[in-house]
């Protein structure tokens, strides 16, 4: 009880813009360790686990995530999710600095908590396109994918029917896909995500296409929502 207390007043003599901060890298943290520590343990296992336990883990990384800081930062864990925000005006430009830093510190202490914890296979877990496919249908599918999770997140943001069910949705979509879109363009959705494991394994060639296609999808989500949904509340 004296614990909870003394964390509560901590909580309490930080800004609404700390709180943020904190939580963001504590939820970024434990997205991007399910996320790539997911792969980095099924490559242990010589790929026994399969594509169903790597979409799994972030699935519940996120989901837990939400939950946990939705009310606090809005539960973005992501960069490209936080430019939609910002385009849809959830969020300040001063906000955004914090958003992004706390974004990629949580992700680089959870690739460097992989990599002395769980093991250092696999790039850490670091993204790859699958270079079969030509280069447009791969930027194409990440597009979509980042896309389709901006998308589910407004329509939890602007549904209150399904706030309960924030977590498991938003979280769900994330799973969905990585499950089905993986194997293309390796389904980061998220630029701190693809960021962090190739920073410190060192592995950095794909990170061009992690860095403008999720971008590409959030903000094209944003924009249709600002001038749909938004105009139309004002």
């Amino acid at each position: 009880m004296e614990q909870k207390t003394l964390l509560t007043k901590i909580a309490n003599r930080l800004t609404s813009n700390q709180r943020i901060f904190f939580a963001e890298i504590i939820g970024t943290f434990i997205v991007v360790i399910l996320a790539t520590g997911s792969v980095v343990i099924d490559a242990k296992l010589h790929g026994i686990l399969g594509i169903s336990f790597i979409a799994f883990a972030p699935f519940i990384g996120v989901a837990v995530g939400v939950y946990l800081f939705g009310k606090i930062s809005m539960a973005h864990f992501n960069p490209a999710v936080t430019v939609g925000f910002l385009i849809t005006k959830h969020i300040t430009r001063v906000q955004l600095f914090y958003y992004f830093s706390a974004e990629i510190i949580g992700a680089l202490l959870a690739s460097l908590f992989v990599k002395f914890v769980i093991g250092n296979q696999a790039n850490l877990g670091a993204n790859a396109p699958n270079y079969a496919f030509p280069i447009p249908t791969i930027i194409g599918v990440e597009i979509a994918a980042s896309a389709m999770l901006m998308s589910v997140i407004y329509v939890v943001v602007y549904s209150r029917g399904l706030r309960g069910f924030s977590g498991i949705v938003i979280g769900g979509i994330v799973g969905l896909d990585i499950f089905f879109l993986a194997f293309i363009s390796g389904a980061s959705m998220n630029p701190a995500r693809s960021l962090a494991p190739a920073l410190v394994s060192g592995v950095l060639n794909n990170l061009w296409l992690y860095w403008s296609a999720t971008f590409m999808g959030t903000s094209i989500v944003a924009v249709i929502f600002r001038k749909v949904i938004v105009s139309n509340k004002s």
